[in-house]
Formats: structure tokens, C-alpha cells, sequence
């Protein structure tokens, strides 16, 4: 925790704080002290008891995805109040835990629209590697009749599975291209150049437009 505290900067914390994460370390810092840890379950549980949103970053990335129950996880989940936590919890170690599926399940039918969020951001996660069993045409039925008004998280995450949806499955693609110029969620979304805007209809066209210049 001495060491967290020394990697703090107040600029970038600053600069955090905008996006809701209440903290100041450097996350290229943070990444090569995990190195240095390496892989520690117990700390990395007992880091995540601190609440302190450096300290579960850390944690996320020394812990072993696969040793946490599923009930564990749920809790986890609950407790990530910080975006880049709950970004990275379900990215990191989520995505990799035998209970990724259940989660999935359980966390998109969820009241709270944050744990929603995390529902949505597994099922694109499936969209794009293991869509056997999805039902693609109703996951679009409930986009279209959900997204426009979903706060703001659950909102990018649904609008997230609507462009990979469109880009992954071509048979697909003309209907989610449709029902985000429809809604225009995002179309105004500020874009740095060179990066493509998260606008589904033009993510969709420019990433497919990508795989078939390559």
C-alpha cells in the first residue's frame, strides 16, 4: 500500500477522476509492479479488502482468476465501485473463471444497470468467440427496445454486443447497422483522430471494411 501511494500522481488522478476512478497511478506503473509480484492469491484477496481502487487494480492483476467461486465473483462485482475496477475485473478475471457463463446469465437479467453491464460485456464476449447457442436475432429485439434509454454504462455495453454483433455475423450486420442509425446512441460521441468512433453503424463498417483490406 507504501508503494501504491509513492506511484501517485495527482495529475493523473486528476485526470481519473473525470471518468469516475478515484485514483492516481500511473496504470503502466501499476502493471510492471504486478510483474514484479507476479501471481499471489492471498495478497491479491487481501489487497481487494483495502477498498482502496489502486490497490484492487492490483489485486485484479495478481490474483488467480479460476480460484474465486462464483458466489465470490458476484460480490466482487458489487462491491467494484471505480468503472476501470469493473472494467477490468470482468475482463481479466471473469472472462477467464469456469463460472464466466453463469455469471453472464445471471448478472444481464440483473435490476442494477452496472451489474447489467457486466451481463452484456460477457455476451459480446461470446458473440465474438462462442456463439453457438446465442439467440443473435433476440439479443437485437431487446438492444432495440432497450438501448436508447439504458443509463450510460449499460448503455455503451449494450450498444458494444450491437456493433459486434454487426461486424462477427454478416447475416446480421444490415439489421444492427439499422437499428443504431435508428436510435443514434453515441453519433455524437467525441472521437480522437485515428480512432474509430463507438457510433455502432460506423464501428461496425469500418471494422469490416478493416478485415477485408487485410
Amino acid at each position: 500500500m507504501a508503494e501504491l501511494a509513492e506511484l501517485a500522481d495527482p495529475r493523473v488522478r486528476e485526470a481519473n477522476e473525470r471518468h469516475g476512478d478515484d485514483h492516481g497511478v500511473n496504470l503502466g506503473k501499476l502493471r510492471a509492479l504486478a510483474k514484479r509480484l507476479k501471481t499471489q492469491q492471498e495478497l491479491a484477496c487481501r489487497l481487494w479488502e483495502t477498498d482502496d481502487t489502486a490497490a484492487r487494480l492490483l489485486a485484479i492483476l495478481i490474483c488467480r482468476p479460476k480460484a474465486f467461486g462464483c458466489d465470490e465473483l458476484d460480490v466482487m462485482l458489487r462491491e467494484a465501485r471505480a468503472p476501470k475496477v469493473h472494467d477490468w475485473l470482468v475482463n481479466y478475471v471473469v472472462k477467464k473463471s469456469p463460472h464466466a457463463e453463469d455469471l453472464r446469465l445471471a448478472w444481464s437479467a440483473d435490476p442494477d444497470p452496472v451489474v447489467a453491464s457486466a451481463g452484456w460485456a460477457l455476451t459480446t464476449e461470446r458473440v465474438a468467440k462462442q456463439p453457438g447457442s446465442l439467440d443473435l436475432v433476440a439479443l437485437l429485439d431487446v438492444v432495440e427496445a432497450e438501448m436508447k434509454d439504458a443509463p450510460d454504462r449499460l448503455q455503451w455495453a449494450m450498444n458494444h454486443c450491437l456493433a459486434q454483433i454487426g461486424i462477427e455475423h454478416a447475416e446480421h450486420r444490415a439489421r444492427a447497422i439499422g437499428i443504431g442509425e435508428r436510435l443514434e446512441v453515441l453519433k455524437d460521441y467525441p472521437t480522437s483522430p485515428g480512432c474509430t468512433s463507438p457510433f455502432a453503424p460506423v464501428w461496425i463498417t469500418e471494422m469490416v471494411r478493416r478485415r477485408h483490406a487485410g
